[in-house]
């Protein structure tokens, strides 16, 4: 009896595994510092939990929990989180090529789409590969982050404040090595090294959260200068 044409062989298999099992166990585990983040801001254990289960985007709760903690309001809260969420939709664009879910898998699909579900999935050459990257780093990380979620909420006062420890900057360093090895070429390190300058220099003079989103229009902009002088769009307007 002959293997599926898609089928990955046992070693291939079990290297997409370990992958993303380990990417989902590292990226779990910080997930206590959001609780224990969230409870300090005056968010209640139940809210905090919903946050992580509903929510499920890392970067979009620490920046709903920082802007609340640094007293801004609802309105600038949710303005940020949805901000730093809108990527997930753009890498839904690209899943859904690969994974042609329907129906409970499709809403499944959605809900686990986050940067590091991404990452490995793209990462993989083998379409078979790049599903069962997406799919396990996915559920991993989801298990272990509202796991670790919970802990951090329950333990957070004993914890006391969690920037003594380092924690608060965890979900920052993991963003960064997820983007680092991304940064292959000299234009997106340009674009990111502006982004940074902008924000730090906006922090001082924007409400909490503003910052962020006006880093992020540094990629907006660069994005729209590259298609501007891109050859296509000269044809186009010629």
């Amino acid at each position: 009896m002959t293997a599926p044409p898609d089928a990955l062989p046992q070693a291939r298999r079990r290297a997409v595994l370990r992958q993303s099992v380990a990417v989902g166990v590292a990226t779990g585990l910080y997930g206590i510092s959001f609780g224990a983040l969230s409870v300090a801001a005056g968010i209640g254990f139940w809210p905090t939990v919903a946050l992580s289960a509903l929510l499920f985007t890392g970067g979009s709760q620490f920046a709903f929990v920082g802007v609340v903690a640094a007293g801004g309001g609802p309105a600038a809260a949710v303005a940020t989180s949805t901000m730093l969420g809108v990527r997930n939709g753009l890498y839904g664009m690209q899943v859904a090529q690969w994974l042609h879910a329907h129906g409970p898998r499709r809403l499944a699909a959605a809900q686990l789409t986050i940067d590091e579900s991404f990452a490995v999935g793209s990462g993989q050459p083998e379409p078979a590969a790049r599903t069962l990257g997406f799919w396990v780093t996915g559920a991993a990380v989801y298990v272990g982050w509202n796991l670790m979620t919970a802990l951090g909420a329950l333990i957070g006062d004993r914890l006391g404040d969690p920037r003594r420890y380092g924690l608060d900057a965890m979900a920052a360093a993991a963003f960064v090595a997820l983007l680092w090895p991304r940064l292959t070429s000299r234009e997106p390190r340009v674009v990111a090294v502006m982004a940074a300058a902008l924000a730090l220099v906006c922090v001082p003079v924007l409400p909490a959260g503003l910052p962020i989103l006006a880093a992020g229009l540094v990629a907006v902009a660069a994005a729209v200068w590259q298609h501007q002088r891109s050859p296509t769009a000269h044809r186009g307007t010629s």
